[in-house]
């Protein structure tokens, strides 16, 4: 078992250094760089000033100096220098990716104004005290254009809010998923089983930006006279209560929950239709036992999986709730930073992400050897 987790994680770090390369080359991709540049600078920079801005600040390579000069002693234009930038791949981005990393040391570069821009100095520190690597591996995330905070605060805070929100939904879900596919499966064909069968289906062909407007409108309307819960769930963030933390959590359960039944009544319908099951009835093994004792366990197998997969769908597929529910968490996050054009937040959202992707994934596969005996680590 030992060897099977270390090759596993072998795996998952060169999967992990693959996912955040690419999703670092997309972040970084010129045009990105180009609002940013102008959203941290002047809206009305010329290309050439970009271009300058972005080397000066590590993102590019070095703008050719001869090149510069002529366009500032005005022997060339704007648009005649704008043609000699380089807004194609940059091999800059490769030591750029190493800094961020934190393998590689960061950068230091000295502006033709005099000043000294360097990747690990914090603002009102010394540049002398400024340490040579600064990257994620040394807890240093990068700083927030939109929150104008570190993005490890950032991330942790609303990955903290959403953790909350998924425990909630998978205490909610899990138990419900799998009473109704074993209820289904026990007895399969049967009016129960067709019935569950029908609700599951509803469940999950229902997005959740419906479910949540239905439930909104039936359960916090004076139209309707329910008003049970509350709509916005920010209040929530604070003090969560049953009030104004339920719908949220109900609406994400909902789409969750008829996938995973749906999984586990095909699954329960599948071992109660084996050999071993139908020697355990001749043999006068009363049914209870045949389903606590010899088919629960196998028909947990697929599900499991299945449940492990609800982590990383959770994190990411709780944009809509969040904001249809007013609640700040990881998902608003994303949001923020993809509209904003924050490159740091969404590097660092990135590599959480892809984190809980490769974690659960690790855990589904070591709960899959011990619930099913037949597969092998050697």
């Amino acid at each position: 078992m030992g060897l099977f987790i270390l090759r596993r994680v072998a795996v998952m770090i060169l999967t992990a250094l693959c996912l955040t390369f690419v999703v670092f080359t997309m972040t970084n991709l010129y045009p990105n760089l180009e609002k940013l540049a102008k959203s941290e600078g002047n809206f009305r920079m010329t290309d050439i000033e970009v271009a300058s801005w972005l080397a000066n600040n590590g993102y590019r390579s070095p703008v050719d100096p001869e090149m510069l000069a002529a366009y500032r002693s005005g022997q060339i234009t704007a648009e005649e220098a704008a043609t000699q930038i380089n807004t194609g791949f940059d091999l800059r981005l490769v030591r750029n990716y190493a800094e961020w990393l934190g393998v590689a040391p960061g950068y230091r570069i000295e502006t033709p104004d005099g000043e000294v821009n360097a990747r690990c100095q914090l603002p009102g520190t010394a540049l002398e005290d400024a340490p040579r690597f600064c990257g994620i591996l040394q807890g240093h995330w990068g700083f927030s254009t939109r929150f104008k905070e570190p993005v490890g605060g950032v991330i942790g805070t609303r990955l903290g809010l959403t953790g909350k929100l998924m425990f909630w939904v998978m205490v909610l879900m899990v138990p419900s998923a799998l009473i109704l596919g074993i209820l289904a499966g026990m007895r399969e064909g049967s009016a129960l089983d067709r019935s569950l069968s029908t609700v599951s289906i509803t469940t999950t062909a229902t997005p959740e930006y419906v479910s949540g407007v239905i439930l909104i409108a039936v359960f916090t309307s004076s139209a309707v006279g329910l008003k049970w819960f509350k709509g916005s769930a920010a209040s929530a963030m604070e003090d969560a209560n049953f009030e104004n933390f339920f719908l949220p959590v109900l609406t994400i359960a909902l789409y969750g929950m008829g996938y995973i039944a749906r999984m586990t009544r095909a699954s329960m319908a599948e071992v109660m239709s084996a050999q071993y099951i139908r020697t355990a009835r001749l043999k006068g093994v009363s049914f209870r036992n045949i389903v606590l004792r010899h088919a629960l366990r196998n028909a947990l197998i697929a599900p499991f999986t299945v449940i492990m997969l609800q982590f990383p769908w959770l994190l990411n597929g709780v944009v809509i709730v969040e904001t249809l529910f007013n609640y700040k968490g990881f998902g608003w996050a994303v949001v923020e930073a993809a509209g904003n054009n924050d490159i740091e937040l969404l590097l660092g959202v990135s590599v959480v992400a892809v984190f809980v992707v490769l974690i659960t994934q690790l855990i589904s596969d070591i709960g899959y050897v011990y619930l099913n005996p037949r597969i092998s680590v050697t």
